[in-house]
């Protein structure tokens, strides 16, 4: 039987405020010791009185507002009733139904085409606590006459708990893996453009819980959905839903019944497990928050925020393409990481060319970072702006590259003693002896000897097999280390050959 995969998102963003969501502890606390960031409001002491952090709120209506939505004027917190060990409370104080933002979409490139996928609600809430789950060893299982399962314990780290946690759910409007993805990708940029979150999941500052059901091609029958968790990469998401995808299949197939539950994506074994049945909204016997009153959002606050509102990836792609004459193509790959895209335009500043050059000058830029700069940054697996090459230090390699003083060889290799040590271009050129051969006759003379050397190559030139002159450029190149112009090299094999 044909299934269609039906896929709906729930992102957790934390925000960069400098509090946290309802009292005045420091939300940095990434490098904090455990219990340090806290206070009897974190802690959920009797009698305190949460407060709301106006920032956090902020940040949540102008994500809304990014995202398409409609930003309710008339708002409330509640709370959100559950036992676990990381809530310190025993609920979440959240927003159930006066989220701030209402009816959105954004939109993602599926075979081809651009398809707009829906945002139900944005909404404002606190972080729980971080939870350490510690097994013992054998060795001390043994030295307590226990099993190890015995000794097995938690630890709990309230620095988290109360920290501003936005959510984004989105509609079930997803139908692969794929579009998952890139609906993450695309989410995650706007909020780095917005500066409201720095969108890293492996440090669970984005992360992402999954829902997925499959139903009979052309129908729209409602099936049991399950909740995948525990997923913190973009790879790990994409792999977790394939898999989740074929299970469920499986089990229509063998005429069995998919169970609604929570499963958790492990990623050593590639598989998910479950967790828990799945809860339905009203098992968190969600009421109004009394302890803070509802909240209002005027429409000139709302506009205020909106003028505040930064250029956003699809139209600063756009204004690529126009400005800069570059592909939409190599536009939105630029402009798919603000990182990348301020590198970027901090190069072509840098460079300082006139506006008759500017097209030609961004264009050797983009290919650079595209190139080997991003080929280097996979590797290394960092951003570019945590990378030791500073725009000023790639402008001025470019510079030697374009004065004719290295050849493009041995700007590759420069560019990777650069990336390596941050070193600048023209000390490594010197220390490395990779300036320009600029010796006529030396050069000339090595052509020569390439070609005493290699007379099968030479015969088949001489025969019509034009890519035999790519060996023998290659040749000389390794006999310069580089040094030579490939493009000057293979002009004078040609003459020599056509003598």
């Amino acid at each position: 039987m044909e299934y269609e995969t039906i896929i709906g998102l729930e992102v957790h963003a934390q925000l960069l405020t400098r509090s946290k969501m309802y009292c005045g502890c420091s939300a940095d606390y990434a490098a904090a010791p455990p219990n340090t960031h806290v206070c009897p409001v974190c802690l959920g002491m009797p009698g305190v009185l949460p407060t709301i952090n106006r920032q956090a709120v902020e940040y949540t209506i102008m994500t809304a507002l990014a995202l398409n939505c409609t930003v309710q004027v008339n708002t409330k917190f509640d709370r959100k009733n559950y036992a676990y060990p990381d809530l310190m409370k025993g609920y979440q104080i959240s927003q159930y139904d006066a989220p701030f933002g209402t009816e959105g979409w954004l939109t993602i490139e599926a075979d081809g085409q651009k398809k707009r996928l829906g945002i139900i609600r944005v909404h404002l809430e606190e972080d729980v606590a971080k939870l350490t789950h510690r097994a013992a060893t054998p060795a001390e299982a043994f030295a307590h006459r226990t099993r190890a399962s015995e000794e097995a314990y938690s630890l709990v780290d309230v620095n988290r708990a109360g920290a501003p946690l936005m959510e984004i759910v989105g509609c079930p409007d997803i139908r692969s893996p794929e579009e998952a993805r890139q609906y993450l990708v695309k989410l995650r940029t706007i909020l780095q453009y917005l500066g409201v979150s720095t969108g890293n999941m492996e440090e669970g500052s984005f992360r992402c819980d999954a829902n997925i059901s499959l139903r009979p091609m052309g129908t729209q029958e409602l099936m049991p959905k399950v909740e995948v968790k525990n997923m913190n990469s973009f790879k790990a998401v994409y792999r977790a839903l394939e898999y989740e995808v074929e299970r469920q299949k499986k089990v229509w197939d063998t005429c069995e019944r998919v169970v609604q539950e929570t499963r958790g994506w492990l990623e050593e074994k590639g598989v998910t497990v479950s967790q828990r049945s799945k809860e339905q909204a009203h098992d968190y016997r969600y009421f109004p928050e009394p302890d803070l009153p509802p909240l209002v959002v005027g429409r000139e606050w709302v506009d205020a925020i909106r003028e505040k509102l930064p250029e956003l990836p699809e139209d600063r792609r756009d204004r690529f393409v126009r400005e800069y004459a570059l592909s939409a193509y190599d536009a939105g790959l630029l402009t798919g990481s603000k990182a990348m895209a301020d590198y970027f335009e901090a190069c072509v500043k840098e460079a300082g060319v006139p506006k008759t050059e500017l097209t030609k000058k961004a264009k050797e830029i983009a290919n650079w970072l595209l190139g080997e700069f991003i080929r280097l940054l996979n590797v290394s697996n960092i951003e570019i702006n945590t990378s030791k090459i500073r725009p000023k230090a790639l402008v001025e390699l470019l510079k030697l590259l374009e004065q004719g003083k290295i050849s493009s060889t041995a700007a590759k290799t420069v560019f990777e003693e650069m990336f390596k040590t941050g070193k600048p271009a023209a000390e490594l050129v010197a220390s490395l002896g990779l300036a320009q051969l600029s010796d006529a006759g030396e050069l000339a003379r090595l052509v020569g000897e390439v070609l005493v050397k290699n007379p099968q190559a030479v015969g088949d030139f001489k025969a019509g097999k034009e890519q035999a002159i790519g060996f023998l450029v290659g040749q000389v190149m390794r006999a310069t280390r580089g040094r030579a112009d490939a493009r000057t090299v293979g002009e004078l094999i040609k003459a020599r050959l056509a003598g």
